[in-house]
């Protein structure tokens, strides 16, 4: 192997259990275990779309590794994150593209120290709470923790900007996850900050009486229209995608997704066309947006995951997309717990304007 180009491996049920480490290492008989190691700490390494750092990880079956060719970009960090609102209940928060929303389970027992090095949206929005309601960091410990030993010397349980288990945060910076977007996804998010907010959300997002609208930028020309399918975890190739129906029955642990297409605005004048489109989600799998788009030969600008194969004349994608076309530009819900009408709109963020109006031209 030579390490000209990105390159991407769809692990198969054999590496099942392994750390991601060992499956590199056993997809790259060539090269030696320190070279390997060397590849994560050069932030070289994607495991699902997301930066490995952990050497420790175990792998699936179905997962994608994504071997760069050059060094992932700098993390996010506290100064990027803005909250469009918050209460003693709630979070909307502005999430900016290139950080993972919530940590994968396999690694949420890192320390401080080691989550440092790629926070998540979740990790950084209690210090981002901190500054807005003026609390010191490290923040004092809840009621029955001693601080000695959250603080103890060598624990690496506090870092300047996340803590290692939310449990030693006290309750005023602690939040709860209710939904997700991908990493290279930005747009408006909500996190719970009480128990009573969850619980209604979680019904709300169940329910589809959360409206989220996304804009995204895809290849070719599409009409409005209605996309509907069943997604399963693996299609065939080791990515997600949607299931064959047959006899009106969805093979067992499919999961039906609904994205209504509103509009389409075609883009440019060139050989290669272009639309901005605005969807609304009425349900929310992982990578639904992409995933619908994709099969229907107009994959978004920029998705690296989505686009082989989905467009039979075009090998690569020429769009010049700084990173996957796609936004979370509005949310409107009712507050779970006061009843009041929300309703939140964020801006294209830079890299994604800037290119829109070249792309135009």
């Amino acid at each position: 192997m030579t390490d000209t180009g990105d390159r991407v491996y769809h692990l198969a049920d054999d590496l099942d259990g392994l750390t991601v480490v060992a499956s590199l290492k056993e997809l790259n008989v060539d090269r030696s275990w320190g070279q390997v190691k060397k590849w994560l700490a050069q932030r070289r390494v994607l495991v699902n779309g997301n930066l490995c750092l952990d050497e420790a990880r175990r792998v699936q079956g179905g997962d994608v590794i994504k071997l760069l060719e050059n060094p992932h970009a700098k993390p996010v960090d506290v100064a990027d994150i803005r909250l469009a609102h918050w209460d003693e209940h709630l979070l909307v928060v502005e999430k900016p593209a290139g950080i993972t929303s919530v940590r994968h389970k396999a690694e949420k027992d890192l320390s401080a120290r080691r989550k440092q090095l790629q926070p998540t949206l979740e990790e950084l929005l209690p210090r981002v709470l901190a500054k807005v309601l003026r609390i010191s960091w490290p923040p004092p410990p809840p009621k029955g923790l001693n601080r000695g030993r959250i603080q103890g010397k060598g624990k690496h349980r506090f870092t300047n900007s996340v803590v290692a288990n939310p449990k030693w945060l006290p309750p005023e910076l602690q939040i709860m996850p209710v939904h997700r977007l991908d990493r290279d996804t930005s747009g408006l998010m909500i996190f719970a900050r009480s128990n009573a907010a969850k619980s209604g959300l979680i019904q709300m997002f169940r329910r589809h009486r959360i409206e989220r609208q996304y804009i995204a930028v895809c290849h070719g020309t599409i009409e409005p229209c209605k996309l509907e399918s069943y997604l399963v975890r693996d299609r065939g190739d080791g990515r997600r995608g949607s299931a064959v129906v047959e006899d009106d029955q969805a093979p067992e642990g499919a999961l039906k997704a609904v994205t209504h297409l509103l509009t389409a605005e075609p883009i440019g004048s060139g050989d290669v066309s272009y639309s901005k489109l605005r969807l609304r989600l009425e349900t929310g799998r992982t990578h639904q947006i992409r995933i619908h788009l994709s099969e229907v030969g107009n994959p978004i600008c920029g998705d690296g995951l989505y686009f082989p194969g989905a467009i039979a004349s075009q090998s690569r994608d020429q769009s010049g997309a700084p990173r996957q076309a796609l936004h979370s530009d509005t949310l409107k819900f009712t507050h779970p717990v006061t009843g009041q009408q929300l309703d939140f709109t964020m801006a294209l963020p830079r890299d994604l304007a800037g290119w829109l109006n070249r792309l135009a031209k």
